[in-house]
């Protein structure tokens, strides 16, 4: 599974009586090929996974799928607290011919290391397709140990990668030193991607790529090609937006910028409420200062 360095976790548009923008999924899908993005992730934490229902799951995938038509792959986030019901959506998921899924860790039970092995295990084995784990313990409640990570990257042959947004650099590192060469490290938080890079990691499941996708992969590219001061310089100047992002509960910030830039995102779902006007203040500045606005207009 290539997935290439800028993969997005594509948000959810809703229309405005609140049911999934569906035409909006073809729209945002073009808009992130076209600026840089390498694979998506639909449903996963940046789509809001926890209040789409069922069938919106199923068919917030079919669309993605249909978007992309091939031309990047496309990840599904089919995990939750439910370890019966996440093989059950996985199975429906690989059916429908997404190239991978996207696991999160149980939330709210916390589970111990032993309990997040065998739930991610036992995804993994009910699937044939690869599958990424994803470590956000701030939302979780629950952290992935490096330990439990290295030992489902060495048991379990289909789980390939991991999204990592534990914010923990001697964590990160750890697993870099230690993981086999073929799994793959991504920064899950967008202002980690370059120190993930630079401990050997693959690339970053990205939010901000929505409405900075050529200057993220302006940054990947001059490191990958050894312009350590060129990456730096545009990490500088990114460290704004990606800070911004995450004001409140993302994505209420991110669906704010897209409105920004006139692209479909509709409001979130509650419990989630949409960002207050000074987040919105502070995007607008920041997009504006990356001339974001003026290409929205044009």
């Amino acid at each position: 599974m290539d997935l290439g360095r800028l993969v997005t976790a594509l948000i959810t548009p809703f229309a405005e009586d609140g049911q999934v923008d569906e035409p909006g999924i073809d729209v945002l899908v073009n808009h992130c090929i076209d600026t840089g993005t390498t694979g998506i992730v639909a449903c996963g934490t940046t789509g809001e996974s926890p209040t789409l229902s069922h069938e919106e799951k199923l068919r917030v995938f079919a669309r993605t799928l249909q978007a992309t038509d091939g031309r990047i792959p496309v990840l599904a986030g089919t995990s939750s607290n439910d370890t019966r019901a996440s093989i059950e959506l996985s199975k429906e998921a690989e059916a429908m011919g997404v190239n991978g899924l996207l696991l999160v860790a149980p939330y709210y039970n916390k589970p111990t290391q032993d309990g997040l092995y065998a739930h991610f295990s036992a995804i993994a084995n009910a699937v044939s397709i690869p599958v990424m784990l994803y470590n956000i313990p701030g939302r979780c409640g629950v952290n992935i140990e490096p330990s439990t990570i290295l030992r489902l990257a060495n048991s379990v042959p289909n789980i390939v990668a991991v999204k990592e947004a534990s914010g923990d650099i001697t964590q990160i590192g750890r697993i870099a030193a230690d993981k086999p060469d073929d799994f793959l490290l991504y920064s899950g938080d967008d202002k980690m991607t370059l120190p993930v890079l630079a401990l050997g990691g693959t690339g970053v499941v990205s939010v901000a790529s929505h409405v900075v996708g050529q200057e993220m992969q302006a940054m990947i590219t001059a490191f990958m090609d050894g312009r350590i001061q060129e990456a730096a310089d545009w990490n500088g100047r990114l460290l704004p937006v990606f800070e911004g992002l995450f004001q409140v509960s993302n994505p209420a910030p991110l669906k704010a910028a897209l409105k920004l830039l006139n692209l479909p995102a509709g409001d979130v779902r509650l419990p989630l409420i949409s960002a207050p006007n000074q987040v919105l203040r502070s995007l607008s500045i920041e997009l504006e200062r990356l001339g974001k606005l003026e290409q929205a207009h044009v």
